[in-house]
């Protein structure tokens, strides 16, 4: 993620509009990350430093590149890398010797003359006999401690110069949302994945359903939280990627500038980001994926099965129950599968499940489970190896006679 000093936005009519580095307008980009790439996969060994400096070096003479593009890629180059650290204060200490040896011999000079005897190549020769050390290796360990002589040790990313491109394009919106005043979502789908990411970003939202099968999620901002706003605004921006990796979502963003002027961000699956995290899978578990194919894209006994359709929420408590069940005479039912073996995990969905006790809710669950905990609801469908249509059917008719 890039800090905000390297932050990239031009601003037209209300509206924030992030860097952006397009096929188009910038083809050219292409060509210099394969070559930045480069740079890092045969650099191990090399300081950050010299890194750095030979990313400047490709793109010095590039007319459209500001100053902050170019420490952009570095940080974003520096992110995929692990560097040695020195983290025993071994520098520390081998300087002070190396200085100490020196200092009795200071002024050095490069070459000797009448007035000065201490030629620099002659002492460092002797302090290098005295440690026991090639001076090729103490110069390299002497300022080992300094973030710009931090040596490379390994390079993990990109796969390619695209993907630093793009990965590049989603920071320069990250760092928009450092000072974002709220965030509001629309989403056709993947609700789940949103929910995760948001709690795990502990963002605070709010949902609201548009009775069509589109959610509304707001997000408060790091603005208008009154202390740790910087924290919150990173936790905010780290959430980014996990929503482009959606699908069928629009975003729009409140954005705090300097004063009291504010700016719109907005955004939608559409407008072509990728992001470095792989889309959501379509289905948690195999008993999930194969009771859906079999189920199939047809109604049975007038039952339409839709996948996480629907979003159960009281306050911040919120519920996404694997399937909904739509009948043609406009009933609906849910279901929640529980594969996981863990006594905790159980419970709580049971607790979670009693939070929305006033919804239709089939719940089915492995039949360890069931021999595991007593608790569980008298009408839960247990199955071993994968869920049967008919009993699933029979239930939802069970519950449709309901009154």
């Amino acid at each position: 993620m890039l800090t905000a000093d390297l932050a990239i936005a031009d601003y037209d009519r209300g509206r924030i509009l992030p860097d952006r580095l397009t096929r188009k307008a910038h083809q050219q980009y292409l060509r210099y990350a394969e070559r930045m790439l480069r740079i890092y996969r045969q650099g191990v060994n090399r300081t950050r430093r010299d890194l750095h400096q030979a990313v400047w070096n490709i793109l010095a003479t590039e007319e459209d590149c500001p100053v902050r593009r170019i420490g952009a890629f570095c940080k974003l180059l520096d992110d995929a890398s692990a560097y040695r650290r020195d983290t025993r204060g071994k520098a520390a200490a081998l300087r002070r010797k190396v200085f100490r040896l020196a200092a009795a011999r200071h002024p050095l000079v490069r070459r000797a003359d009448g007035l000065f005897e201490n030629e620099e190549a002659k002492v460092k020769a002797e302090i290098a006999e005295s440690l026991g050390r090639p001076w090729a290796e103490i110069d390299r360990d002497l300022f080992a401690d300094v973030i710009d002589f931090h040596r490379l040790a390994r390079f993990d990313g990109y796969a390619d110069g695209a993907a630093l491109l793009a990965r590049y394009n989603v920071a320069q919106v990250q760092a928009a949302l450092f000072r974002a005043v709220s965030m509001t979502v629309w989403a056709d789908e993947d609700f789940k994945t949103i929910l995760r990411y948001a709690k795990l970003a502990r963002l605070m939202h709010t949902i609201t359903w548009d009775g069509q099968g589109r959610y509304r999620f707001r997000f408060d901002g790091p603005a208008s939280v009154l202390r740790e706003s910087r924290r919150y605004g990173v936790a905010m921006a780290r959430f980014l990627p996990a929503l482009i990796a959606c699908r069928n979502w629009r975003m729009h963003a409140v954005i705090q500038s300097r004063g009291a002027y504010t700016a719109a961000l907005q955004l939608s699956s559409a407008d072509g980001l990728k992001s470095h995290l792989p889309p959501p899978a379509d289905f948690d578990s195999d008993v999930e994926r194969s009771f859906a194919e079999k189920w199939g894209e047809e109604p049975r006994e007038g039952w339409r099965l839709v996948r996480e359709g629907e979003v159960l929420h009281h306050g911040q408590k919120v519920f996404v129950p694997d399937f909904v069940f739509h009948h043609s005479d406009g009933r609906t039912v849910l279901m929640e599968i529980v594969g996981y073996w863990t006594p905790e995990y159980v419970q709580a969905k049971v607790q979670t499940l009693e939070a929305f006790r006033d919804r239709k809710i089939l719940l089915a669950a492995h039949v360890g489970i069931r021999k595991q905990l007593a608790d569980l609801p008298a009408d839960v469908i247990s199955y071993r190896t994968g869920l049967k249509i008919r009993e699933v059917l029979d239930r939802l008719g069970a519950v449709e006679e309901q009154p």
